[in-house]
């Protein structure tokens, strides 16, 4: 199944607003998130929908290069490598109707919870725990440089909303803590 225009017009438009490639495939990994949820087809664990997505974003020319050596499985990474060089047109795609239908048919069977709010927050815990401290930290502070200072206003106030009393206590003291170090 293609993309959809306007997931690759959202991918484009975050290019040049000069986004990280993964922010870019993200759009795609949202469309696949939503196709399940809406049903069109399922998905063994929130992984495979994420694999899905990055690899629909490779395909579309987004500059995402595989995984390295040791990091996936070596299948995957084959993978992600016909579809990146497909997407950047080093390579010409063979069309495969029958194994598509039959791609399209398991999927259907696959189960949708795996893309629900939690199974994806359990995922995203899982991933970052697996970051040291110092690699979430630069991963944060790398997406507040390319937010500007509105919508970082903005999601600060979004957060203040809807933390409720302790998560505001946590954030202030956090706050606090970056200030200090900053100022040092």
């Amino acid at each position: 199944m293609m993309p959809a225009k306007q997931t690759i017009e959202k991918a484009r438009k975050a290019e040049r607003a000069g986004k990280a490639p993964t922010t870019q495939a993200g759009e795609f990994v949202h469309e696949e998130i939503r196709k399940i949820r809406r049903g069109e087809h399922g998905a063994r664990s929130p992984e495979q929908a994420i694999a899905i997505g990055l690899s629909k974003a490779r395909r579309a020319g987004v500059d995402l290069p595989p995984p390295e050596e040791g990091k996936a499985k070596e299948r995957t990474r084959k993978s992600a490598e016909y579809a990146y060089e497909a997407g950047h047109g080093e390579r010409e795609t063979r069309r495969q109707p029958r194994v598509s239908r039959a791609v399209s048919r398991v999927l259907k069977e696959e189960p949708r919870s795996t893309a629900s709010h939690t199974a994806l927050s359990e995922h995203a815990k899982h991933t970052a725990a697996r970051r040291s401290p110092a690699e979430r930290s630069a991963a944060a502070e790398r997406a507040a440089q390319t937010k500007g200072a509105a919508a970082r206003s903005a999601a600060a106030q979004k957060a203040a909303r809807t933390k409720g009393a302790t998560g505001r206590s946590a954030a202030a003291k956090k706050a606090a803590r970056t200030r200090a170090r900053r100022a040092s």
